[in-house]
């Protein structure tokens, strides 16, 4: 398979990609995603306090944001024993592990006890997303855009409700008072475990072969242009995500507005995320990842010149154009890695993960030297310099190939 072909065909589908969604058991999945990411979502609107409390540089908020997501260099050898073993556990515990360590953070006396809660929080994680991210896209069957587009609008709702719950309980309880909040953690791995215990999952025979080779063989075609990609566009997501909350304080928001701009984008994001999946379902990923990776940096440029409430349009159409490029790029992954999909999908959240911790640590540096501003704007000058990375991926059309077996088509 040639990456570097205007009509690269995919292998056939094997049949996990052609039998149809299981849209109980990936709403389940669905749930699972925003239970964790609800909480993980907690630093962004705390790290304007924690700044303040521990007298933090700017640099070393983006350590704490690049330590948090640190744990996801894991994420492959964790996909290597869940495409062998049932590792739904991981999935069930995910949210109330990561529920206490980060409602933890308020009562943290120093840098380095932040470090070691975000650490724990984010092994957590990447041991959640490693098992359950294969396991949706196994039960999307042919519509595998639609699939991760209800996979990730669980982890959006997350990004949407994490921050809104922690603002609106810091207006009535002090920083030390946000360990309370860990309870909905514990209550959602309950309902969790009710649930995913029952959920049937679909492992290939690899018993006997070199997953580690034949993992990296399936997804070599499409490492060199994802990669790209994704690191490209994590500084957009580090700069609009884990700083947005900082930046507008700086510019006159009070607290409560800055933890809901993240809600907003990230609300918007839920819809930005299935409409995107389907979207490439229906027209082809390539062409619909190129029209994203266009309009998330414009939308970026806009709100830098936007103040008050004229942020909140611009803030609602940035969180819908930024989930999609992740959710069709999943797909793309997954498409090329059936048999050894919790592998590939490890290495891809991998690198995915550690482009946002490295994006966030670059982000702050650039905050020291130039101001937040600048470097927003350099962010989103990055994830346009990622479109001509499009061109080396496959032009695929899932959805027909879904429908004949024996002839894989592409669009032009």
């Amino acid at each position: 398979m040639s990456i570097t072909s205007q009509h690269t065909d995919l292998p056939t589908p094997a049949p996990s990609l052609t039998h149809d969604s299981d849209t109980s058991a990936l709403a389940a999945l669905g749930l699972a995603h925003a239970s964790n990411d609800t909480y993980a979502s907690f630093l962004p609107p705390l790290l304007p306090l924690l700044i303040e409390k521990l007298s933090l540089s700017k640099t070393e908020a983006g350590l704490i944001a690049f330590l948090s997501t640190s744990p996801a260099l894991l994420q492959p050898v964790i996909g290597y024993v869940a495409d062998r073993k049932d590792l739904r556990w991981m999935v069930i515990l995910g949210p109330a592990i990561v529920a206490t360590v980060m409602s933890l953070l308020g009562v943290a006396p120093g840098l380095t006890v932040v470090a070691l809660l975000v650490i724990t929080a984010g092994l957590a994680s990447a041991a959640f997303h490693a098992v359950a991210s294969p396991m949706a896209g196994r039960l999307a069957g042919r519509n595998l855009g639609r699939g991760m587009g209800i996979w990730m609008v669980g982890g959006v709702l997350g990004y949407a409700l994490g921050p809104l719950i922690v603002v609106t309980a810091l207006r009535f309880v002090p920083l030390e008072g946000t360990p309370w909040l860990l309870i909905g953690g514990w209550l959602a791995s309950t309902a969790l475990f009710l649930y995913l215990r029952r959920v049937p999952t679909e492992r290939a025979d690899l018993a006997n072969s070199d997953s580690w080779r034949e993992g990296f063989d399936e997804a070599k075609p499409m490492l060199v242009p994802i990669a790209a990609i994704v690191l490209l566009r994590a500084f957009l997501v580090a700069g609009t995500f884990t700083f947005l909350p900082t930046y507008l304080t700086e510019q006159g928001s009070d607290l409560w507005f800055a933890g809901l701009s993240v809600s907003i984008s990230a609300g918007a994001g839920m819809v930005g995320a299935l409409v995107g999946g389907s979207m490439s379902d229906l027209w082809g990923r390539r062409r619909v990842l190129s029209a994203f990776l266009v309009a998330a940096p414009l939308l970026t440029f806009a709100l830098l010149g936007a103040t008050d409430w004229a942020l909140v349009p611009i803030l609602v159409l940035l969180g819908f154009a930024l989930p999609p490029s992740q959710v069709i790029t999943l797909a793309l992954i997954q498409e090329c890695s059936d048999r050894n999909r919790a592998f590939a999908t490890g290495l891809y959240l991998a690198l995915g993960f550690m482009s946002e911790s490295i994006a966030a640590l670059t982000v702050g540096i650039l905050a020291d030297f130039f101001g937040l501003r600048s470097a927003i704007a350099a962010s989103a000058i990055l994830m346009l310099l990622s479109l001509p990375m499009v061109s080396l991926l496959p032009q695929t059309h899932p959805a027909a190939t879904a429908h004949d077996h024996s002839s894989p088509k592409t669009t032009g």
